[in-house]
């Protein structure tokens, strides 16, 4: 498959693509992260799209890949296949993988479960292995923030009212703090937040990072890491809600991985610190161009 964009047939549906650039390199595909958050906010990659192609989709129910409601897409499992669908369909025999977030779980899935042979690297941005230590990472973070905060937040959750600007205006307080440190965000990224999958963020995840009791609730793969063989990078950020000590114990467990934390960043360094983001990937994919 060689047109700019397109679409693909995924298990559910169809699926949006973006191809970037080009170059002797090989090609870099990008999961975004969420689930349901649109590739939008990971445009800072097309950087990379100097000397290598760059290729973005946005996965089932989200973004430019809406589909109708049915919750019982929303799995793990049907995730990676989704992933295995749009390989696939790109023809790509020999490629580097990117995911961030959510998009970095779902990659370790899939190399977990599908061992493919064409990935020559796996780079694992600002993410974990096991919601369950995430969901006592947050419980932590959370009581860090300010008192008022704390209650806004418990207090509307706990009320079904989180609807009210008084719970928007702590959720802001969250993401400004543990997501992304810039002010004001980046359009991409206010954009893709506006065009959230919620169905998908809602079943696989649940109302909110302090609510985790969607399907993906259990998923725990830290004590498989040693099965990833592909040279990986991990990226962290100092202040990420995907804390960087949990981010150092994925790299020690996953052979021969380099580990980048960045200093002033949260949720999204290729945001927050584009200069030494860059420099870190293009030094990692070029070692890695075999």
């Amino acid at each position: 498959m060689t047109a700019p964009q397109g679409t693909i047939v995924v298990p559910g549906g169809r699926v949006w693509f973006k191809r970037v650039g080009g170059g002797a390199g090989l090609p870099l595909l990008v999961i975004h992260g969420g689930p349901g958050l649109p590739h939008n906010y990971l445009r800072s990659l097309e950087r990379l799209a100097k000397g290598r192609e760059v290729i973005f989709w946005d996965q089932l129910g989200c973004g430019n890949s809406k589909c109708r409601s049915n919750p019982q897409l929303w799995t793990m499992q049907r995730a990676v296949a989704e992933v295995d669908a749009v390989l696939c369909a790109l023809g790509l025999d020999r490629f580097h993988l990117f995911g961030n977030s959510w998009g970095a779980m779902l990659a370790q899935q899939y190399m977990l479960d599908a061992a493919p042979a064409g990935v020559a690297s796996l780079t694992i941005s600002n993410s974990i292995a096991s919601i369950p230590e995430f969901a006592n990472m947050v419980a932590r973070l959370k009581s860090e923030l300010d008192p008022a905060t704390q209650a806004a937040i418990d207090g509307h959750e706990a009320a079904g009212t989180t609807y009210s600007p008084e719970y928007q205006a702590a959720i802001r307080t969250w993401n400004e703090t543990y997501l992304c440190r810039i002010r004001p965000w980046p359009r991409e990224l206010e954009d893709a937040f506006r065009n959230m999958g919620a169905e998908v963020f809602e079943t696989m995840f649940g109302p909110s990072d302090f609510h985790i009791v969607g399907t993906i609730r259990d998923w725990d793969v830290l004590d498989r890491l040693d099965e990833i063989s592909v040279p990986t990078l991990v990226l962290a950020g100092r202040y990420d809600e995907c804390v960087p000590e949990h981010m150092w114990e994925m790299h020690k467990r996953i052979p021969g991985s380099r580990f980048e934390l960045f200093e002033t960043s949260a949720h999204m360094p290729f945001i927050e610190e584009p200069d030494k983001f860059d420099a870190v990937m293009r030094n990692f994919l070029r070692r890695h161009d075999v």
